[in-house]
């Protein structure tokens, strides 16, 4: 039975899709909104919309409380509460660390792209490799 769910989460519409299956599929489970914040370095800082090292963990904090609010809402039209979690590294490495505290995994097939198109591409991968090498069943949401 599954009593714990991650739904690792961006400001994509399919993470949104991925939190509503979750929501549907796995009505009395505990699901966890989880972001990945990335550990940019201050080369990469302009790159990935973060200015300086000494900004990165309070926007990081900023980017998290969007995901969260958006979160909340579509569990609010669900009548549901979720739990939030805030992984900082790799995304796929950070995922599949706290994948070994569920049951399952239910994710957006595709995160968010931005005006870079390598981001777009790389947080496709992101997707790819959880679904590769999780330790637990994925649910890919399109």
């Amino acid at each position: 039975m599954i009593t714990r769910v991650l739904v690792p989460m961006d400001s994509s519409e399919m993470a949104g899709k991925a939190l509503e299956y979750a929501l549907e599929t796995h009505p009395d489970a505990e699901i966890t909104a989880y972001h990945v914040v990335g550990t940019p370095t201050v080369m990469m800082g302009e790159a990935v919309g973060l200015a300086l090292a000494d900004d990165l963990e309070a926007e990081a904090e900023k980017r998290a409380a969007v995901v969260f609010e958006a979160a909340r809402d579509i569990a609010a039209e669900y009548d549901a509460a979720i739990e939030t979690d805030v992984g900082i590294g790799h995304p796929v490495r950070a995922i599949l660390e706290s994948a070994e505290d569920y049951d399952a995994i239910v994710m957006g097939s595709h995160g968010r792209h931005s005006e870079d198109i390598t981001r777009g591409y790389l947080v496709g991968n992101v997707a790819k490799e959880v679904f590769r090498r999780s330790p637990v069943p994925v649910t890919s949401v399109r």
